[in-house]
């Protein structure tokens, strides 16, 4: 095994094959881009407080806060312990499995094909061209995901999901008051549930779109954009339900105060700017917002 204690701007190269990556920050960023040149390569540009210890052994590679433990992460709130930064960047195998522990910091993925596992308390996460199965775990921060294609598990108390471009074969997700805003563009069925109590969820779907559907409020507002599917409810409670082509894929969304909204991507012979899942438009009801499409559209359905 070998060690590093590093309490100063430093820059580290690895001669031995890194097949598993742990990192563990306290404020600051986390940058780990996928690469097949070279060795797997570190650069701390910028610390603050106590030493980062890494180490090597036997292809797992671990850059962490000796006091900062993977277990129990989520619960990690010595709020003395967060007078700390640091500002890491890690160039690794696109193979490589990787576990990323963030508190308060920013931390950015891409190019990895291994699993991706993700911990937040407060810090958000990107993650850029990731085609391995990605789980993450937030207390309130936010996950956004670029062409990702892999599996997605989202769980979170209050942190937002944001998907573009996603292409997966399924996106699990569910958060106490946590936004979801999904924009799906899948080469084959995908598997799609997502669950929230006061969140809004935003799915956008493609044109011609195939799956069941199944979405449901029980006080918020539905916005619908396809006329092959059926809106249940005038008042109260309301559901989306119906098929959509053949039906191969599945989308499931539930909220219990929270909006949900089924928009329409265009053909992809017609598709320009991407979707800016940032702008909300009013509904009719006031009881919410939801996304508007990039393409402008107006054909929806509200209730």
């Amino acid at each position: 095994m070998s060690e590093w204690s590093v309490a100063e701007p430093q820059k580290l190269t690895f001669d031995t094959e890194v097949r598993e990556l742990r990192v563990r920050v306290v404020n600051g960023t986390v940058n780990i881009v996928g690469t097949d040149e070279g060795p797997a390569r570190l650069e701390v540009s910028e610390i603050e407080g106590p030493p980062l210890l890494v180490t090597e052994r036997r292809g797992t590679l671990t850059v962490a806060y000796e006091d900062l433990p993977w277990k129990g992460f989520l619960k990690w709130l010595d709020r003395k312990g967060w007078n700390r930064s640091a500002v890491v960047t890690l160039a690794v195998p696109t193979g490589t499995r990787v576990e990323v522990g963030v508190v308060g910091a920013g931390a950015v993925v891409s190019g990895i094909r291994g699993q991706a596992t993700i911990k937040g308390v407060t810090g958000d996460t990107t993650l850029v061209g990731v085609s391995g199965p990605v789980q993450a775990d937030t207390v309130s921060g936010n996950l956004e995901a670029q062409a990702v294609t892999g599996t997605l598990r989202f769980k979170s108390v209050s942190g937002d999901l944001t998907v573009v471009e996603g292409s997966g074969p399924s996106v699990r997700a569910d958060s106490v008051s946590g936004s979801m805003m999904v924009d799906l563009d899948p080469e084959g069925p995908t598997e799609v549930s997502l669950a929230s109590v006061s969140g809004e969820i935003a799915v956008r779907l493609p044109h011609p779109a195939d799956a069941e559907v199944e979405a449901n409020t029980a006080s918020g507002t539905i916005s619908n954009a396809f006329d092959g599917l059926r809106v249940h409810g005038q008042w109260g409670a309301h559901k989306i339900t119906g098929r959509l082509g053949a039906g191969t894929g599945k989308l499931r969304a539930t909220t219990v105060s929270g909006s949900i909204a089924l928009l329409r991507r265009p053909p992809r012979d017609e598709e320009s700017a991407p979707w800016e899942a940032e702008t909300p438009r009013d509904t009719d009801t006031g009881a919410g917002t939801v996304p508007a499409p990039a393409d402008g559209s107006t054909d929806k359905k509200v209730l």
